[in-house]
């Protein structure tokens, strides 16, 4: 659900220490690959390198290849500004981007940590962007990790393919992979950056035992998606799933049918028959094709390598990492104006409405979501769409991973509902989805709105929630409303505004006859 971009007054506050260099004190670290220059900001209070090279750039052959190995650089390279996006249409208006535009040259990853942390090792953030794996950047302001780190951790973003360059599948791919699969080329960019982090991040001053993986929307389907991945064993100890999984998902698909599709593709709108003329395709060419409203969805595929089964199977089995988690999404995910597009929001719409989607089913989804008067039907059509939309696949998520993950499992709602700004047309308050992501990392300022103190209040409690979990496992601290474990008898679930609130779930009943009906 977008969101209105920033103003430039508020957007200058990122931009500009970007060219006030003259502020910024250099600090350089050695690293394998070579030396790299970052900076200390202005207040001294936190080291940052930006644009770290994790992989050599996928391009020319590399092109839908696994992320091969970095050649190392001479002399000293700058790390004070972030590396190119991948490469990616307009999607999103809510996206601000503090790079110098797409490439396919574009793994890339960055670093912010305390200046003054002492001699022992920092646990680590590794944060991993949504935009439904076709959008999305490190560079977003919402999501700089320089205060989040002021919290005594290691925050670490990167960039990851997206989109056609992220996830096409080809039989030709399969033979040339070594381990006849394709696909799912962001995500193996994600699981680089990750032994990035666990060869190199002491060297930063991170603890590569003590790696904590968060996102947020196709972002937290990553997590869940390296959380299932045996490929990804040993690279972190907890997860952090801010509304999304890969679990329960309409975008399931096997690597044949994958290739079937993009096979097709290829032939007919890029009239390319073989990989060769594939990779000789230019970058902008390729993207506009794909860009297009009748192209494939270029996404994750079940490909036998990244992905040896279905995500719901290997948790069933509990074959997944054992890992903590934490995971949960927020109030208005949906809206009742989305679920009811044209049509007023009366009860009798919301009958037929549910009616057209479950058959047979409708009248005990009907008791389930109840639509006595207006308001009623407002939010039940809210959260029925929220819940077909993102909500129920991250409960399952939950419910599988409590069932075999042998871990800890906490649950959350955020129900901070945003200020509603002086020109906004929208005065019916919400807290949809995203819109968590500055108050996790604690840049409320990144966005145009009239804050409240009470908002800042909810910040400073989910960054302390999130930061408690990275370190130990459990989001529970001193002063802190106490989070119980997601458990049988009562699922409590936090409920995340300035007055914190844990409940036992009022709503199981709606996932699991989703469970049965989706």
């Amino acid at each position: 659900m977008p969101r209105k971009p920033l103003s430039f007054a508020v957007l200058a506050v990122f931009l500009i220490p970007n060219f006030c260099r003259a502020q910024l004190r250099p600090v350089q670290q050695k690293t394998p690959a070579g030396v790299l220059e970052g900076v200390v900001s202005p207040d001294g209070k936190v080291r940052s390198f930006k644009g770290i090279p994790y992989a050599a750039p996928p391009v020319g052959s590399l092109r839908w290849k696994p992320p091969q190995p970095l050649a190392p650089w001479p002399g000293v390279r700058k790390a004070v500004n972030f590396g190119p996006r991948c490469m990616q249409a307009r999607v999103y208006d809510d996206m601000i981007f503090r790079d110098e535009g797409p490439s396919e040259d574009c793994l890339y990853l960055n670093v912010w940590l305390p200046e003054n942390h002492g001699t022992s090792l920092l646990p680590v953030m590794v944060w991993i962007y949504g935009g439904g794996f076709k959008a999305g950047a490190t560079s977003e302001p919402r999501q700089d990790g320089s205060n989040l780190s002021k919290k005594g951790v290691l925050v670490v973003s990167m960039n990851y393919r997206l989109g056609i360059f992220g996830f096409f599948s080809h039989p030709e791919l399969d033979k040339e992979s070594g381990y006849n699969s394709s696909g799912n080329y962001g995500l193996m960019d994600q699981l680089a950056a990750l032994k990035w982090v666990h060869e190199n991040i002491a060297l930063f001053g991170g603890d590569p035992d003590n790696v904590t993986i968060f996102g947020e929307s196709a972002g937290s389907a990553s997590v869940s998606a390296q959380v299932a991945s045996p490929l990804a064993h040993g690279l972190f100890r907890r997860a952090i799933g801010e509304s999304g999984a890969v679990l329960a998902s309409k975008e399931k698909r096997s690597r044949n049918e994958t290739e079937r599709i993009d096979l097709q593709f290829a032939k007919s709108v890029l009239r390319a028959n073989s990989l060769s003329q594939l990779r000789d395709i230019p970058a902008a060419q390729l993207l506009e094709a794909a860009a297009k409203d009748d192209a494939p969805k270029f996404s994750w595929n079940i490909d036998g390598y990244f992905l040896p089964q279905s995500p719901d199977a290997i948790y069933a089995a509990g074959k997944q990492n054992h890992v903590a988690l934490l995971a949960g999404w927020n109030l208005d995910e949906g809206s009742a104006q989305d679920f009811f597009d044209k049509q007023d929001p009366t009860p009798e719409n919301f009958a037929a409405k549910v009616r057209s989607l479950y058959g047979s089913n409708a009248g005990k989804i009907l008791k389930l979501y109840p639509s006595a008067n207006v308001a009623e039907t407002k939010r039940s059509a809210a959260d029925l769409d929220g819940d077909r939309f993102i909500s129920f696949e991250t409960w399952k998520w939950l419910e599988l991973h409590r069932k075999t993950g042998q871990s800890p499992v906490y649950r959350y709602r955020f129900e901070e509902t945003l200020p509603i700004a002086a020109n906004s047309t929208d005065q019916e308050p919400s807290a949809p989805h995203a819109s968590e992501i500055e108050f996790v990392f604690q840049v409320l300022p990144s966005r145009d709105l009239p804050w409240r103190p009470q908002d800042e209040k909810t910040s400073e409690l989910m960054a302390t929630y999130w930061t408690n979990f990275a370190k130990t496992g459990d989001p529970n601290g001193e002063g802190l409303p106490h989070w119980p474990a997601y458990a049988p008898q009562k699922y409590e679930v936090m409920h995340l505004t300035a007055q914190p609130e844990a409940r036992p779930d009022d709503h199981r009943d709606r996932y699991l006859f989703l469970e049965k009906v989706r």
